[in-house]
């Protein structure tokens, strides 16, 4: 796959991954800092670690099945495994700056 090519699909993924909210908050999971990592192998398999606000967010199901359905509908992917970790724990210094105005945290 060429570079550019693979560059445009992880675009359309960080595109689609913007477009992911907890529904508790007004702000999508990437500018919250949720999404650890991103990796597209060459077949175009995408695999994601990403963390939750809290280990026991309601919303776990609905957000890691919003992930999913948003990223395997981007063209050319196969593949979507999405890896839940806790490890480093999310705090507010991982938001966007974009995101701390947003909630007030600026």
């Amino acid at each position: 796959m060429g570079n550019n090519e693979f560059l445009q699909t992880e675009e359309a993924i960080v595109a689609m991954l913007k477009t992911v909210y907890d529904p508790e908050i007004p702000v999508n999971i990437y500018d919250l800092g949720l999404i650890y990592h991103v990796d597209v192998d060459d077949e175009k398999n995408v695999r994601i670690d990403m963390t939750l606000t809290a280990p026991n967010c309601p919303a776990v199901d609905f957000i890691i099945e919003d992930v999913r359905m948003k990223v395997e509908s981007v063209e050319g992917v196969n593949n979507v495994e999405v890896n839940l970790v806790f490890d480093p724990m999310w705090d507010k210094d991982m938001m966007s700056e974009e995101a701390k105005l947003e909630l007030g945290f600026l």
